[in-house]
C-alpha cells in the first residue's frame, strides 16, 4: 500500500489504499487547505518529478531543499560535528543521491525537527540513517505516521551531541523549537531556526508569528519571553527555514532590535 503525502505541507500518513480524508496539519489556522482543495500524492510521484539540491553555507553546514518547489518549500540542513552527523528539520523527499550524499559525508547521529509542518517523512530518514528522532514532546499530537526512531523530549533544552542543543522557544507551536550550534569554524555561534524565529524578507530583521501563512501575530509576552531565552545564548548568525533567509552577522542585536519593534508596534 502507499504511504500518502499531504500536497500542501508534505506530511506522510500510514500505508493505505485511499488517501486520508483531509490532513489535520493543514486544517490547523497555522497552516492552510488550497483554494483547489486537498491534494494528495505519493514518494513515488514525487520522485519522478522533483530531485534535491545541495548548498554549503560555511564549513560543516549544508542544506538540502527540493526541487521544483513542493508543498511548504522548507530547507533542512545537515550540521556535521566532531560527534556526529545532525539533520535539522526534514523534507519529503529522500531519493536514492540524497542518501548516497548523506553517507559520503558520514550518516546521521541524530535527527531534530524545529515543528510540526516540517515533520513530512521523518520516519525514511531515519529508517534510511538508523538515527533517532528528536521531537518536542509538547507537539506529540501532531505525528501522523508513527515511528519506533522518535525520541520526544521534555523541559526548555537538551544537548543532542557535543556543541549542538535544542532550544524550545515555543510561540509557533507549543514545542517550538530552535537548534544552538556552539562553535562553527570561526567559533562564533549559530541558530537554525526553522519558522520559530522567522528570519525576514530584510534580514536584518526577524519575526515571531502563531501563523505565518494566515498572518496572525504572537502576544508580546511571548516575544518578549523567547527573546529573554535567546538573551543568554551566545550567536553570530542565524539560517531561516527558507531559502536566502539568513542573518550573516550580528545576529544577536538583530534579534533584540526585532524582538524590541515587534512589542513596540503591538503597544
Amino acid at each position: 500500500m502507499p504511504i500518502f503525502l499531504c500536497s500542501a505541507c508534505g506530511t506522510s500518513y500510514p500505508p493505505a489504499e485511499t488517501p486520508p480524508s483531509a490532513c489535520p496539519i493543514c486544517d490547523d489556522e497555522r497552516q492552510y487547505v488550497p483554494a483547489s482543495g486537498q491534494g494528495w500524492t505519493t514518494r513515488e510521484k514525487l520522485a519522478a518529478s522533483h530531485a534535491n539540491a545541495w548548498r554549503l553555507h560555511e564549513p560543516e553546514l549544508y542544506s538540502v531543499q527540493t526541487v521544483p518547489a513542493f508543498a511548504i518549500n522548507q530547507r533542512a540542513f545537515l550540521l556535521r560535528t566532531p560527534a556526529g552527523n545532525i539533520l535539522w528539520d526534514c523534507i519529503a523527499h529522500l531519493d536514492e543521491a540524497t542518501v548516497a550524499i548523506v553517507h559520503a559525508l558520514g550518516g546521521l547521529a541524530a535527527i531534530a525537527i524545529s515543528h510540526p509542518h516540517y515533520y513530512t517523512t521523518l520516519q525514511d530518514w531515519s529508517h534510511a540513517f538508523d538515527a533517532p528522532v528528536y521531537l518536542h514532546a509538547a507537539d506529540r499530537e501532531w505525528v501522523m505516521r508513527p515511528s519506533e526512531g522518535i525520541r520526544f523530549w521534555e523541559g526548555d533544552s537538551l544537548e543532542i551531541l557535543p556543541g549542538a542543543t535544542l532550544i524550545r522557544l515555543g510561540g509557533h507551536f507549543p514545542g517550538g523549537t530552535v537548534l544552538h550550534w556552539a562553535k562553527a569554524h570561526d567559533g562564533a555561534g549559530v541558530i537554525l531556526s526553522g519558522d520559530i524565529v522567522q528570519v525576514a524578507a530584510d534580514v536584518r530583521r526577524v519575526s515571531f508569528l502563531w501563523s505565518y501563512p494566515n498572518m496572525m501575530p504572537l502576544p508580546a509576552r511571548e516575544v518578549l519571553r523567547i527573546g529573554a531565552m535567546l538573551e543568554p545564548l551566545p550567536f553570530e548568525r542565524i539560517y531561516g527555514a527558507f531559502a536566502g533567509k539568513d542573518v550573516k552577522a550580528d545576529a544577536k542585536a538583530v534579534v533584540d532590535r526585532s524582538v524590541k519593534r515587534y512589542v513596540e508596534l503591538l503597544s
